[in-house]
Order: structure tokens, then sequence, then C-alpha cells
């Protein structure tokens, strides 16, 4: 059963976040688990041509600033480059001038990636305001004349390059690497490696796929002419294809799915036009069984039942994209992001152990006879260790389910522990809250500083990361807000501020008012909404809190949804706020695809729960014979909300899914605003939608950095406004802020006809 759980929460949740492919985790400065070997271009997160360049330069930099290992010898290079492409060549440019020895490898032909596009393909120079680092040329060009002038840059530099010579392993001995290739064995002080995320061309898999007319690039289409041709895709490469050749030939579209969905707009324009005028005839819901000489052979679901159908095919063209090179990077040593091992059973059976030994650290002595006390709290004091140390060891020995388990046994103390005095949670049960109570401060005081210190330290990170770095004002006032709203309104007001203005009589005639002063707990309801603020109308609340409480749920609230969507998660609200800071470093890990957008219906659940409990314990006040239910559901909803979903699940599962655990799967807050939204939406009041112009280039960062997992990218290629009647969009703006091209945006892009385009 825990292995079929496992499996499932692996295949099923975590790896979702992966999308297109994996990465190797890597530092700052680029490098690898494995010391000294570096990763630039696309596989290190830089998805255009320019960033891919500056990689390159940079990662030289710094090596050229590293000590050459003592065990280097003469026949040793500075640097051994894999792969020569963007990345790589302009890498090997600023080795040469750093005068460091240099070796550039690749399997295939210089710039090989950007070689295979169609013929005359025009490569764009993005971001225009970033300008290009290095010897490398780049600028807007067909792909023919960019290829042209990096051989001549690299001809003009004379680069120590070897075409056409694969790697075949890469490893590491006293602070040297061999490089073992098809032809020969090298070392090397440091390697780089720049392959890119595409590997060998995916297949099908089928009978007769390796026959000399079925092919899986597309090099020259003008060469084809008056010929059936079978194209196998769905995506941007395929349709593309499709079109160009039917310019002169008779081509049919195979295609596994019902719809085109993940297709630029203008190609899905062109697509229309040749499937009405007959020169592309698509066949959704197909796959290829075989290919037989001239023929193709092909599975159709037709309304749930297959059927064979035969086409023509003098030529047919396999593009359904690259594999991901997980198998050589792994041959490498390089460790990959959001890989999960170990396991769950393990993980679970030390945890517990360890917390056993809290319990009879804590002095349990209810089952323990005084006179062998001292002797239990000490054997428990060893367990702790003993099985603490076992998961820390078994985590850093990839073992991430025991990460799982430390991560776990933190957030379940912390939480576990504030329910109050005598209230804790096992094993901490009537002795943690004293244990963490000390300078006259209860733990949910200190509580209250772990969390402003953390949303401050980590929030003035992802201030840098996001907004200081990439010069975005957006980001750098969407922090200052957070980080603000946590200090005034989550810390200063609710645990100083208020008992000073009851001190000081600010308040004038509230100040001696006995009800009212007895809340400062309330104070939290300045700003956060029912039903967040779940206890808002509950427990004798004073006037003022009362018709606040209603005017931000009901007045305020749903106006500032009509002008900016969900975006008080992303601006305001604490919760939120942690998971924005603190959870940042885990963004990318956020659960994406159906089934993740699927499980958002817990978020209706959980409102629908606020709502019923509301009533009953609204109504006890009118009806007496609701008191029993009322008490039995509000300690339900305290236990399974307020604890485990709003502080215990969430908080454990940042390094795992991302920051917004919460705020999109159980907050009924943020559902709330969600159906709102949805609504002005609905009926075109909405002033919140997310834009993208024809720009997009189909790179994925938008979705890998999205932490509600929306799939960005879909609405980006099909230029379609992102709004909350179709996700649920925080308004974030991190999408827009990662964009290499400037795709996306918060205001309605100028349409510009194709007279207009052609001049700018």
């Amino acid at each position: 059963m825990f292995k079929k759980i496992q499996h499932w929460f692996e295949e099923t949740i975590f790896a979702s976040a992966n999308g297109p492919s994996q990465r190797p985790e890597v530092d700052k400065n680029l490098e690898s688990n494995v010391k000294g070997l570096f990763v630039v271009g696309d596989l290190a997160g830089a998805p255009v041509i320019k960033l891919a360049m500056e990689q390159g330069y940079q990662v030289i930099e710094h090596i050229s600033a590293l000590k050459k290992p003592k065990a280097a010898g003469e026949d040793t290079y500075d640097v051994i480059i894999i792969g020569a492409g963007a990345a790589g060549l302009n890498a090997a440019l600023a080795a040469k001038d750093k005068e460091m020895s240099c070796l550039l490898l690749e399997k295939e032909k210089i710039a090989n990636t950007i070689e295979n596009f169609p013929e005359g393909k025009w490569v764009y120079a993005e971001p225009d305001e970033t300008p290009p680092k290095g010897k490398l040329w780049l600028d807007g060009a067909t792909k023919e004349t960019l290829i042209q002038r990096w051989n001549q840059i690299v001809e003009e530099n004379g680069l120590n390059i070897h075409t056409n010579e694969g790697v075949v392993s890469v490893q590491r001995n006293d602070r040297v690497f061999t490089v073992e290739t098809e032809r020969d064995t090298y070392k090397a002080s440091y390697v780089i490696l720049a392959t890119g995320q595409r590997g060998n061309p995916r297949k099908l898999g089928v009978e007769g796929e390796e026959q000399e007319c079925v092919y899986h690039m597309l090099y020259s289409p003008k060469k084809y002419s008056d010929e059936d041709i079978l194209v196998v895709g769905g995506g941007n490469s395929a349709v593309e294809a499709a079109l160009t050749l039917s310019e002169q030939n008779r081509v049919t579209l195979s295609y596994r799915r019902g719809e085109f969905s993940r297709i630029f707009k203008d190609n899905q324009q062109a697509l229309d036009s040749a499937i009405a005028d007959g020169s592309i005839t698509p066949i959704l819901n197909s796959d290829v069984k075989r290919f037989d000489g001239k023929e193709a052979v092909l599975s159709v679901d037709s309304g749930g039942s297959q059927e064979e159908q035969t086409v023509k095919a003098d030529h047919s063209f396999v593009l359904i994209g690259a594999e991901f090179p997980a198998k050589f990077l792994k041959s490498l040593g390089l460790k990959l992001e959001n890989e999960w091992n170990g396991s769950l059973l393990r993980s679970l059976l030390l945890t517990l152990f360890t917390m056993t030994g809290l319990w009879f650290a804590g002095g349990q002595t209810e089952v323990v006879p005084d006179a062998f006390l001292t002797i239990s709290a000490w054997s428990g004091v060893i367990a702790v260790v003993a099985g603490a140390a076992a998961l820390i060891v078994l985590g850093k020995n990839g073992d991430k389910w025991a990460w799982l388990g430390i991560s776990f046994m933190i957030c379940y103390a912390v939480y576990g522990i504030k329910a109050g005095e005598g209230q804790e949670f096992w094993p901490f049960t009537n002795w943690g809250y004293d244990a963490l109570t000390f300078a006259d401060r209860p733990w949910s005081f200190w509580y209250t500083v772990l969390y402003t210190a953390l949303m401050t330290i980590f929030g003035v990170q992802a201030l840098k990361r996001w907004g200081l770095d990439r010069k975005d004002r957006f980001q750098v006032w969407r922090y200052i807000s957070l980080i603000g709203f946590q200090w005034l309104f989550f810390f200063i007001i609710p645990e100083f501020l208020f008992q000073w203005a009851l001190e000081f009589q600010w308040l004038g005639g509230l100040s001696q008012d006995q009800v009212f002063a007895d809340q400062s707990w309330r104070s939290y309801g300045i700003v956060y909404a029912w039903p967040l603020f779940f206890y808002t109308f509950f427990y004798n609340p004073h006037q003022v809190w009362i018709v606040w409480g209603v005017l931000l749920s009901f007045v305020i609230i749903p106006t500032f949804v009509l002008w900016h969507g969900k975006r008080y998660c992303s601006w305001i609200c604490g919760c939120g706020g942690l998971a924005e800071t603190f959870g940042d470093r885990w963004r990318h890990l956020a659960p994406k695809g159906r089934t993740s957008i699927k499980l958002e219906w817990m978020g209706t659940a959980i409102l629908v729960l606020a709502v019923a409990v509301t009533l009953v314990m609204l109504g006890k006040d009118i009806y007496m014979g609701l008191a029993g239910t009322a008490k039995e559901s509000i300690s339900i909803y305290r236990i399974f909300v307020d604890i485990w979903l709003i502080g215990i699940l969430p908080v454990t599962l940042y390094p795992f899914l991302g920051g917004k655990v919460w705020c999109r799967y159980w907050c009924p807050l943020a559902k709330m605003m969600q159906w709102i939204s949805n609504g002005y939406t609905k009926v075109g009041l909405s002033k919140f939608a997310i834009y993208s112009n024809e720009k997009c280039i189909s790179c994925n960062e938008c979705s890998r950095y999205c932490q509600v997992g929306i799939d960005v990218m879909a609405y980006a290629t099909k230029q379609e406004t992102l709004d909350n009647s179709t996700s649920s969009c925080i308004g974030c703006g991190i999408c827009v802020t990662v964009c290499p091209v400037d795709t996306l945006s918060f205001e309605l892009p100028v349409i510009q006809n194709n007279d207009q385009k052609k001049a700018a």
C-alpha cells in the first residue's frame, strides 16, 4: 500500500512540477553538485540565445578566478566545454581572451540546434534591452546568416573545436576531470556542460520507422514537390512544417489529441486556412501503428472505438519533439531538480520513532514510574537525536522522503504547540507551550516573531531576486508591500500598538471599553477578512469589529477584486506573504497539469464548510438547540483548518510543492475572491487580466515559475487572456517578470496590423 501511495505522489503530484523537462541543480555560479562541473545555456534556464551567451561568458569569468587543481598536468586543459551552441561558443571565446587552454566538443555541427531550423527561419536577438556579452555576434537575422557569422568568428579566433565527437563519459578524480569521447580521452581542470535540453529526436517506436522515407527533422522543405506527405505531431514545429510543405505538396497532419492546444495563434490561423482550402488534411485522435513503404497505417479513435486508416506517404516527418537527455546527465553524476528517491514507509517510521522520543523526553510521568523518570527522559533525548540524525543522513544521500519527515516534524512542533497551553498536540501535550514560553512572552508571541523574521529575511532575498536584479519595479513594490503589511498589521499593531493605544487613551472612549480592550487578538482582522480570519463574528465581538468585519469582507474585498483580482494573496495577505517570501525559492516546484488543477475543488469544500460553521455559530444565539453542534463544529474547524491546513501541512510542503499549497488548495478567502473575480469577468466588469502579444517563444519560463501551477505558456502561445474565469491567478506577476521576450503584460497590448509589424 505504501509503495502505491508513494508512487502516486511521486509520479502524479511531485513530478508534475517538472513540466516538459527537468534541469540540473546548480548554484548561483551555475556550478552543479559535481564540483568543478558547470551547466550553462538552456539546461540552466537560459531559454533565449542572448541569455545563453551571457551565461557562457559569466561562467568563464568565475572559473578564471579559481585555482587550478594541483593534480592538473601539462596535458590538462583549463576547461573543456561540451556543446558548441551559443553558450558554449561564447564561453570558448571568453576562455580564449583569458588565455585559458580550452577544448570545445560537439557531437554534431556548430550551432546544431539553429542549423536544424527550417530554411530562412528568422532568429531574434531578444531581450532587446539587454546588450549581448562576449565576442559572439548576435543580431536579428536568418539562421543561414547567423551560422555563417558564427563560423567566421570561430575561424578568426582559432577556437579549438572538435565537431562530430560526442562525449561518452565524464569522471572526476583528484579534482581533475577525465572526459572520454567517441574518439579520444582528455583531461581538464573544469568542465562546462552546454548541450541544451534537447537530446535525440523523440521516436514513435513503431514498425517501419527506420525506413529511409521516414525523417525526424525537416531540413529543406523546398526539395519536396507534388508528393503525398505525412507529418506526425501537434506542436508548433510539426504545424509549421506541415504549412511549409503544403505549399508544394499534399499534406496529412496526424495528431494524437483532439485539438491543437499548444500552438501559436498565427500558426492556428494559418492551419485553419490550410485545412479550409484542402492543402492540409488533419487526422485528430490518431496514432501511427506502422510505416509500410509509401503508406502509413493510423489507428484513429472514432468516438471510443479504434479504426485503422491508411494514408499515402511518399515521405513522413515525425516531429514530436526531442528526448530530454536525463540518462546522459545522470551518467555525469548530475543531480536533477525535484528527484524523488527513498522510502515513504522508512521515513514515516523514523519520524514516528523520533516523535515518540520527544514524548518521553518531555517527561510523560503518567506512563513512567517516578523512579525511572530520569532514565526515560534521557532515553527519549537519545531517541530524538538518533531518529533525526538518521533522517538527515538519509536526506543527504538523496532520500527526499527523509527531508519531508524532517520538515513535517518542525512544522508539526511549531503549530501543534501553538494550539495553546494544555491543548498542545502529542507528543508536546502539557509541556510544549511552557517549554517555548520565555522572557515573559508566550509561544504565540514568539511564533509571530519567527513568522515576521522569516518573511523579512527571505522577503528581502526575493525582492532582490525578482525586483532589484531584474530592475522590475512591480516586484520591488510587491515585496515591500508584503513585508510592510506583515510588520505593521500582523506584528506591531496586534502585539504592541493596540496595547499602547489602550494605555495612552488614543482611542478615546473605546480605550475604556473592557470588551474592546480584551480583544487585542481581533486586530489581526483589520486586514485578514472572513472567512480567512474565521472568528470575526464569533465569541462576543465588539460592535467595532462586527462593523469592520462586514465592511472588509463584503464591501472592501469585493471592490478590491474588481480592480485587482486575487492580488490580495500576493500583495497583502500574511499567509500568502510567507509563501511568496520563505516559499519563493521553491516556487518552480508547484504541481502542474490537469490533476493538480482538479484538486483545487478542495478550496470550494473548505469555503462551504466555513459558511456552514459560521451559520451554525450565529444561529446558536437564536436557537439554543444548535449550541452543541456549534461547539463541535468550531472545534473541528479549528483543528482541521486553522492548524492542519493553514499551518502544519502547507508549510511542511513548501520545499516540495512550492509555497502556495494553502492559498491554492484550501484557503476559503482565496476561493471566495476567485468566485467574485470570475463573476466580474463574465459580465465584463473585471479590470484584472494578464495579456500576451505575438512574441511568445514557448520557453515555458512563465509556467515553470507560477506558484499556483497555471500553464501560462498555453495562454501566451495562443494570445489568450489569462484571468480568474479560467484560472486561479493571484496576480503576482512573476510570469511577466521572467518572460525573456516581453510577451506578457497586465496592460492590453496594442494590436498591430501587418504593415505596422513590417515597419517595426
